[in-house]
């Protein structure tokens, strides 16, 4: 009985995601309402989520929420600190987001409302999350070790400078792709470098919050 339940909850978010992903297909013109979108991506992120992300946790890794993690098993108080899960989701998000914000409508604007919400979605479905997802994993079941020191690890030490070198080249080129995007945006503004109030405030205080909070004395590094 809960199976069919189940199968039934997600048969009507297949169909809503379904009915939202028509609604952007036969709306003509350039006014498409963007609870649309939410709700088509919503949608196919939760049945990924759900069945997709499943497959590779259980079938891939055998994930197991008995085994420790770096952080508990070398707790140091300095690189390898247990934090909470939702401290670090909010960490990752803000990391892999980037650009994507300012990017992606501008792709989407160009290719059509359609072709643009398919190709973000299933990229991050079947590419973008899965690679971090198995990145993530991989280096915490090598103590927390990055690309590069795996690949040494792994391939020898060649292969880890390649490695290493090939990492910072693609971080160049895009830091550089999403430098001049935001130049190209601010060409005919300049008033846009100027930062604004709310969220530099908001960081200002963030950040006395954090000095005031932080420990006497820091662990230093061995």
């Amino acid at each position: 009985m809960k199976n069919v339940k189940s199968g039934i909850i997600w048969l009507v978010v297949a169909l809503v995601g379904a009915g939202a992903f028509a609604m952007l297909a036969l709306s003509r013109g350039e006014h498409v309402n963007a609870v649309w979108l939410v709700v088509a991506s919503v949608a196919c992120y939760s049945i990924a989520y759900r069945f997709y992300s499943l497959f590779i946790a259980k079938k891939v890794f055998e994930l197991d929420d008995r085994r420790l993690t770096p952080a508990e098993r070398h707790n140091d108080g300095l690189d390898y600190v247990p934090t909470n899960k939702w401290v670090l989701f909010g960490h990752h998000f803000a990391a892999i987001a980037g650009a994507g914000p300012l990017v992606g409508p501008i792709l989407a604007a160009q290719m059509g409302f359609l072709p643009g919400t398919i190709w973000i979605l299933v990229g991050v479905m079947m590419a973008g999350a899965v690679q971090d997802f198995l990145v993530l994993f991989i280096s915490t079941r090598r103590d927390g070790r990055s690309l590069g020191e795996m690949a040494k690890q792994e391939l020898g030490a060649f292969a880890g400078v390649i490695t290493m070198l090939g990492a910072l080249g693609v971080m160049i080129i895009i830091l550089s792709a999403l430098a001049l995007v935001v130049v190209k945006a601010l060409a005919d503004s300049p008033w846009g470098c100027l930062p604004s109030p709310p969220p530099f405030l908001s960081r200002c205080l963030w950040a006395f919050t954090c000095a005031l909070s932080a420990p006497a004395k820091l662990p230093r590094s061995r």
